[in-house]
């Protein structure tokens, strides 16, 4: 019976210390892109990194309009101004409605809106939806892929992209 006991309490240590170990691992940065308003002036910046086994997208931009802004992936990394319509839709990978209050969504390349305060700047991270290995493949196809600050917030419902408005900055993605 002791050595039961002791064998139990040893692998709860081995647990806990496997545990320390993967919160510990250092995140790797996977991508990152500059951001552009509609005039071409650099705003910000994104990255998409992974920590452990998750995939986070963080971005810090200056010089918006205050107020909620959709902020989302794009299927096509090219971002020509002043209307950023080459970005193409939401990447959309896994052929979903848009949006989270949508009951047969959400895009790959939806996420939540970007609160811009009264000094006009915002910073935000998100996670990703899918596996590092699924998300590398997604961001780094063929054609790329764009993030995109939008004028007004997303409804988080309306298809194709949530009726957020202009395009008011774009960046690609680059590999790092």
């Amino acid at each position: 019976m002791k050595l039961l006991k002791a064998i139990a309490i040893g692998a709860s240590f081995a647990t806990i210390a496997a545990c320390s170990t993967i919160e510990q691992l250092p995140e790797q940065r996977l991508a990152s892109a500059n951001l552009y308003s509609s005039a071409g002036l650099p705003i910000g910046t994104a990255q998409v990194l992974t920590r452990s086994n998750a995939v986070y997208l963080t971005v810090a931009a200056t010089g918006l309009e205050p107020g909620e802004h959709g902020f989302h992936l794009h299927t096509t990394g090219t971002c020509t101004a002043p209307d950023f319509k080459s970005a193409g839709g939401h990447l959309n990978p896994l052929g979903k409605q848009h949006g989270s209050l949508n009951p047969d969504g959400k895009h790959v390349g939806d996420l939540a809106n970007l609160a811009v305060g009264a000094s006009r700047s915002a910073s935000r991270t998100y996670e990703l939806t899918g596996s590092p290995a699924q998300i590398a493949e997604w961001l780094f196809d063929a054609d790329g892929t764009a993030v995109v600050i939008h004028a007004g917030p997303d409804d988080y419902r309306t298809d194709p992209a949530g009726d957020a408005g202009s395009r008011v900055a774009c960046g690609v993605l680059k590999a790092s």
